[in-house]
Formats: structure tokens, sequence, C-alpha cells
């Protein structure tokens, strides 16, 4: 792999999987690029939620909008330049505000196969 930057527009939107709301994903890199790593972003619309326990350590950075980042009775109120670290095994709640939001994240090891 080489160094390499990348914008919003880089990323290949998907539905997030198993999710009803609307919360799209794109990977920019992963371990189809050779990498141990997730890197890439999210676009949550208004008032989306997605609660699961983290497979992987997961690093999330607000780009736009805000989000409400919940774990064991703590919430994290995340607007542009927050940075939300969530551990792998943590329980949380992600939920957009009314506007929605666009982030960036960093997953080690690679979500994708941390899933199966």
């Amino acid at each position: 792999m080489k160094m390499q930057g990348f914008t919003f527009a880089d990323a290949a939107m998907e539905r997030s999987p198993d999710q009803e709301d609307e919360i799209d994903i794109g990977d920019v890199v992963n371990d189809g690029d050779g990498a141990p790593i997730s890197i890439g972003y999210g676009r949550w619309g208004p008032g989306s939620t997605l609660t699961e326990t983290m497979l992987v350590d997961d690093v999330m950075v607000v780009v736009e909008g805000g989000l409400e980042v919940t774990s064991d009775g703590t919430a994290v109120s995340a607007g542009p330049g927050a940075i939300v670290h969530m551990p792998k095994g943590a329980e949380v709640t992600i939920r957009a505000g009314a506007e929605g939001a666009k982030t960036a994240y960093v997953t080690y090891p690679n979500w994708r196969t941390a899933r199966g």
C-alpha cells in the first residue's frame, strides 16, 4: 500500500448491514486493499438510530451535523470535529440529530472481516 488521501466523494455509499434506518457507509480502505483496518465515511439520516455491540474498535469523527452516542449510561454529544472512540465489546447506541450527520471512521480490525 502507498500513502493516499480521500474525500467523502471517494466512498461508494451503501446501506449499513442489517439496518432499517437511513444509515449509509462507504469504505475507502479495507482488507481488500491489504490493510488490517477499515477507513471510510458514514451518512446518517435525520433521527436515524443504530444499537449494537461493537465487534471492532471504532473511532468516528463527526464531519457535519451531530450525533449522540450512549454506552453504559454515559452519553456523548458529538458535533463537527468531535471524535468518539467505541471500544470492541461495548454496547452502543448512536442517534443522529434532526439534521442528520456525516462521519469518517477508522476500525481495527476491518469491520467486514469481524462480521464474518
